[in-house]
């Protein structure tokens, strides 16, 4: 079981309620991104913690990061060790006595970024649910407008798209536009497609 070490993207609105947040998570060594919904207080959360906005009170992971502190014990890695009906587990790993304690990954991550801790993830689970996105994403703004030129061009005669090419070409549109959740969303319609065929 092979870990793969994560940094935190950004936060993305998620579109279908007003009460969840897509936490952006890339592979430090690749492209691979890996959506996660979160809830609103884990994200504000997370998001204080990475503008250095410091509350007039300490908020709960700020509580736990002392606690940790205070008893001279430090947390080695946030591990999201598994993907079980749709839901992500992770574990918080201590230093001390090889200790490990469930956690929620949105809880854990932000744990993790007040105390500069490493997060990974089982690399069976960045490979089921990991998003590519197509291509440099700098590039992909750049050339943007030239690729819908493209298109317009080359619809009337183009072949009319199976299923499979329909998903993928949402798919990556969902990515370049950063629209995380329909992505998953999306990703799982082309798994339930391709386990149906």
């Amino acid at each position: 079981m092979e870990k793969i070490q994560l940094v935190v993207l950004g936060l993305s609105a998620s579109p279908a309620s007003n009460n969840a947040y897509a936490l952006i998570l890339k592979e430090l060594d690749g492209n691979r991104r890996l959506p996660i919904i979160i809830g609103v207080f884990e994200a504000q959360a997370i998001a204080l913690e990475m503008e250095g906005v410091i509350p007039p009170r300490p908020m709960t992971h700020d509580l736990i990061k002392s606690i940790v502190e205070i008893f001279n014990s430090s947390i080695n890695e946030v591990y999201i060790n598994e993907l079980r009906d749709g839901t992500f587990y992770a574990k918080l790993i201590f230093d001390d006595f090889n200790h490990e304690i469930d956690a929620r990954p949105s809880d854990a991550i932000a744990i993790a970024v007040r105390c500069n801790t490493p997060i990974y993830v089982n690399s069976d689970v960045l490979n089921e649910t990991g998003i590519l996105p197509q291509g440099d994403e700098a590039d992909m703004e750049e050339e943007d407008d030239l690729d819908k030129i493209k298109q317009s061009h080359s619809s009337q005669s183009k072949k009319p798209q199976t299923k499979m090419e329909q998903l993928q070409s949402q798919l990556d549109k969902a990515v370049h536009d950063e629209d995380y959740e329909k992505a998953a969303r999306l990703r799982d319609e082309m798994r339930k497609f391709v386990e149906k065929s």
